[in-house]
């Protein structure tokens, strides 16, 4: 039988050749699924056989991640801010950009004795429930689509996070949450052209377009959201949204427009505006 470090090394040499990036890292990740193995154990144990059955396996994993498939949805969870979130098609892997607006949100609820968030185009649930689980806040997450809502409702659960969950289109249920109710509404919506999605890389063409698709100018999602959901915002509410390259001044002047203040944005670790924010006066 072969040393498990050598089925890892075999793993790797096949996703390098085959131009995967970070071959080394998506090779231990696929052993630690299929063996159980960390990156300590391998230095340690590494001279520790691995049966036919195990390997057979690995190189089926790895097979898939050289036809593009996400490592995030091949091993079936990822983690966002130290929570572990269970992903997989038909939902959005959460990304670590995500927790530049998240830090914002935390910031801003860090003054608020009584909390209450809603989640726009919640997804993974990976806003709403680290949000619920950092600072306490009643938070209900909205999302329309049937093959995300089982993610959403697992990862509450997998989390023990007491969020209200709500299956709902924001383009139509509006009325459905009463005016001057919320602290706080935040949202990851889709934020990509139309006709940008088929020049993206290859993974994310396995992640739901629902998610990426924000229409013709990529700008859908915060006209709809900004001249319809701010009523549900208390006075000196906060709307904070995650977008996406180049799009700060645009939504900062629908923002301002609609009469949010003290608009400001912040930046991921790629140096690209992550977030916009601002207060409803």
């Amino acid at each position: 039988m072969m040393k498990i470090k050598i089925a890892e090394k075999t793993i790797e040499n096949m996703l390098e050749k085959a131009g995967v990036d970070s071959p080394a890292f998506n090779s231990l990740c696929l052993i630690e699924k299929v063996c159980g193995f960390t990156q300590t154990d391998l230095i340690i144990n590494g001279d520790k056989p691995i049966n036919n059955e195990q390997f057979n396996e690995l190189k089926a994993l790895a097979n898939r991640r050289i036809q593009g498939e996400p490592l995030q949805y091949i091993l079936g969870e990822w983690e966002f801010y130290g929570y572990k979130f269970k992903v997989g098609k038909g939902v959005l892997i959460p990304r670590d950009d995500t927790e530049v607006v998240l830090n914002n949100c935390l910031d801003f609820l860090k003054e608020k004795p009584k909390k209450n968030v809603l989640d726009l185009c919640s997804g993974s649930g990976a806003l709403a429930i680290v949000i619920n689980k950092e600072t306490g806040a009643k938070v209900t997450a909205v999302e329309k689509s049937e093959k995300a809502l089982p993610y959403l409702k697992e990862n509450a659960r997998l989390n023990n996070s007491d969020i209200n969950i709500v299956q709902g289109d924001i383009f139509e249920c509006m009325d459905n949450f009463p005016d001057n109710s919320f602290d706080l509404i935040v949202s990851n919506p889709p934020y990509i052209k139309t006709e940008e999605i088929k020049t993206l890389q290859r993974e994310i063409s396995y992640e739901p377009k629902m998610a990426l698709d924000g229409g013709k100018d990529g700008y859908m999602f915060y006209r709809h959201i900004i001249s319809h959901w701010s009523k549900k915002l208390k006075p000196q509410g906060m709307l904070a949204f995650e977008i996406g390259e180049n799009q700060f001044d645009t939504i900062r002047q629908l923002m301002t427009d609609y009469g949010y203040k003290n608009i400001k944005g912040d930046y991921d670790l790629g140096g690209i505006q992550r977030t916009i924010y601002g207060t409803l006066m």
